[in-house]
């Protein structure tokens, strides 16, 4: 089993900035890709950014020159460093990882969810 813990969503006015962070540990042999989606009411669950073991990084549109992922391997951790907010960033942020356990296996977790507030 692997847990993601969440943390740095909260409440901000337009143009401001958060930054969230998710912390990955259990069975963890090695981490394929790792990044956050959200979901906004009524709206499907969407990427933001992932970024993977080779460092290679995947924005959507929407949040490219805004956002910006970087990791701490070491912590197996990422953040999201988001500014420029707007109100349509407003979603539940979810922290998404696929790993590879210790038995060689390949496996997705989601993290609980963390809601970003953007006010305008």
């Amino acid at each position: 089993q692997v847990q993601l813990v969440e943390s740095g969503g909260g409440l901000v006015q337009v143009g401001g900035s958060l930054r969230l962070s998710c912390a990955a540990s259990g069975n963890i042999f090695s981490i394929s890709t790792m990044g956050w989606y959200r979901q906004a009411p009524g709206k499907q669950r969407e990427l933001v950014a992932t970024v993977t073991a080779g460092s290679a990084t995947n924005y959507a549109d929407s949040v490219k020159g805004r956002f910006t992922i970087s990791r701490d391997n070491a912590k197996n951790t990422r953040y999201l460093q988001m500014n420029s907010l707007k109100p349509e960033d407003t979603a539940v942020y979810y922290c998404h990882v696929e790993i590879v356990n210790r038995w060689f296996q390949t496996e997705n977790y989601w993290g609980q969810g963390t809601q970003v507030t953007v006010s305008s």
